[in-house]
């Protein structure tokens, strides 16, 4: 006799759904404007969710991920039944307790607690159930005396504690969050963070939209990743989050090598300007090279130029985007034009905003001066590269003698280095944590208590 598996409980199921917006042009407001500007009504229908499938077994904690628009935000409205699918089925077992807008049905003249009562009881709590979460409720939000004032005279951030204190205290067999875990102060976040995890052990099913990676990895079982209307990855957080990362790095790049076309095509055209204007002032072709070259940040005498630089990252891989802590490495070719002695070979880097981030060159560093008389390339290797994420420019330089500038190409490469780690400042430092020996493991944390960054 062979065992049977049981089928784990769905909570969730979502079956083929589709939903459609129409987006107006230019609506309208009154019955006047769309009588005479009857044009004005023309929209097109944009789909949000495209044929989306998926089961959520019970007890299991789900989060979606996904760039600004992708639909996210439309699913879980569709679980909550605050919207319907054009076509296509939604089914939810169970209670369930909704994080989307906090405080929606709350009254401004009515008190914290007299609210307490109509916002539990939109979540389907009878008064008998209220009143037995009642003291948990004003506990859990730090309201005290304050809780009999009307909501009107609260802060935003009492405002927001209260309505988060009701929704996570009425036993809810689904619950359904959308950004909104960093309520209240720091100590009240780490607070709602526990009790999230807590309502995940007691077997709520919890189905989470954030664009915090992090977050979705420290409480979720799985992800689903939402682009174009439809599940593109479906499986464990780290391995969905490390193909969404990739990916939107990709369109980083797409976009960044777009923007850059624009300013090299922005920089021809006043290349074109200035070297108009340079004729037209009767200025001789060594003051026009002198313009252009000005434009650029690059100057030198040029009987040594640069013609290309190549940015490879610690795998080999060219590349401008580079993990913080990762390898660099540069290679700049140049031509003779004209052999010359003395020469020393040099780099800086910059911030957007013109900060001088690092500079050297090889006399700085005791190399010896060289003879050139052939092309070539000099290269320089960074086994870690560890300014934190941002745009910088690197620039590079041939000089002769004592700082006579041969080709000066401060603006030679843009760099823009990315991390999951949101540390402040310019650079990364290697460091290592040591933990105090008498505190506890919190259960939350499963890593090892001193680790190195």
């Amino acid at each position: 006799m062979s065992d049977v598996v049981e089928k784990p409980v769905v909570a969730i199921s979502v079956k083929d759904v589709t939903k459609k917006f129409k987006v107006y042009y230019d609506k309208g407001t009154s019955l006047k404007e769309r009588a005479l500007f009857w044009k004005r009504n023309r929209h097109e229908d944009r789909t949000v969710l495209n044929g989306i499938s998926l089961e959520i077994p019970q007890g299991q904690a789900v989060g979606l991920i996904g760039h600004n628009g992708c639909g996210k935000s439309t699913l879980l409205k569709l679980i909550t039944r605050i919207l319907y699918p054009d076509s296509g089925s939604v089914e939810v077992k169970g209670r369930v307790s909704s994080l989307l807008e906090l405080g929606a049905g709350f009254h401004p003249d009515l008190s914290g607690r007299e609210n307490i009562y109509t916002n539990a009881s939109i979540f389907g709590l009878s008064k008998e159930e209220i009143d037995r979460r009642l003291n948990d409720i004003i506990e859990f939000s730090e309201l005290g005396d304050f809780i009999d004032n009307p909501v009107r005279t609260y802060s935003s951030g009492m405002y927001m504690r209260l309505a988060f204190s009701v929704a996570i205290n009425v036993d809810a067999d689904v619950l359904l969050v959308d950004e909104i875990l960093a309520v209240g102060d720091t100590n009240f976040q780490t607070k709602c963070f526990s009790k999230m995890q807590e309502i995940k052990a007691s077997g709520t099913t919890i189905v989470i939209v954030s664009h915090s990676l992090s977050q979705i990895e420290q409480i979720c079982d799985r992800s689903i990743w939402i682009h174009g209307g439809v599940i593109k990855g479906d499986g464990a957080p780290v391995d969905v989050h490390n193909n969404y990362m990739e990916f939107m790095l990709k369109q980083r790049q797409n976009n960044v090598s777009l923007a850059q076309m624009t300013e090299e095509v922005m920089r021809l055209m006043k290349d074109k300007e200035n070297t108009t204007n340079a004729l037209k002032s009767g200025m001789t072709e060594e003051q026009r090279d002198s313009v252009q070259a000005g434009n650029d940040l690059r100057w030198g005498s040029k009987e040594i130029e640069i013609t290309k630089v190549t940015v490879t990252d610690g795998s080999g891989k060219e590349s401008k985007f580079i993990d913080v802590g990762d390898a660099i490495h540069f290679k700049v070719d140049y031509k003779v034009n004209t052999p010359m002695r003395d020469i020393v070979f040099g780099i800086g880097i910059y911030r957007k905003d013109g900060l001088n981030i690092y500079g050297t060159n090889t006399m700085l560093e005791g190399y010896d001066r060289y003879y050139v008389s052939e092309d070539g390339s000099y290269e320089i290797d960074m086994p870690e590269y560890c300014l934190i994420p941002g745009r910088y420019i690197v620039g590079f330089s041939i000089e002769y003698g004592q700082g006579i500038p041969v080709d000066y190409w401060k603006t030679a490469v843009e760099i823009e280095t990315f991390s999951k780690i949101a540390d402040v400042g310019t650079v990364r430092l290697k460091h290592t944590w040591v933990m105090p020996e008498n505190a506890q493991i919190d259960e939350a944390d499963d890593e090892d208590s001193g680790s190195e960054v």
